[in-house]
């Protein structure tokens, strides 16, 4: 599934089947479920996880907790938009 195909599917009430936990995580957040993307992530071990924790918790606005998810992951804090940081989370987990 390409970037483009990801965000067509997001007109559909459920993910698109086979996603990765990180990916049906940035799925609901589009979405705007918070809590169902972060459900996603939360029983995840792993840097794909922490680093799609950190984002989520940098979007809820707690930058401590996001740190602590950044570091976890291995990444530096992200300085861009988070419609940016989501694009590059996307595009990367759907080259795999």
């Amino acid at each position: 599934m390409d970037l483009a195909t990801f965000k067509q599917s997001l007109t559909e009430a459920t993910p698109p089947a086979g996603l990765t936990p990180a990916l049906e995580a940035l799925w609901w957040d589009a979405k705007g479920d918070w809590d169902k993307a972060h459900g996603c992530v939360d029983d995840e071990s792993g840097a794909d996880a922490a680093r799609i924790h950190a984002y989520l918790h940098r979007k809820e606005g707690d930058q401590d907790n996001a740190g602590y998810w950044y570091r976890t992951a291995g990444a530096v804090f992200y300085s861009g938009s988070l419609n940016a940081e989501w694009g590059e989370l996307a595009a990367e987990r759907l080259k795999d």
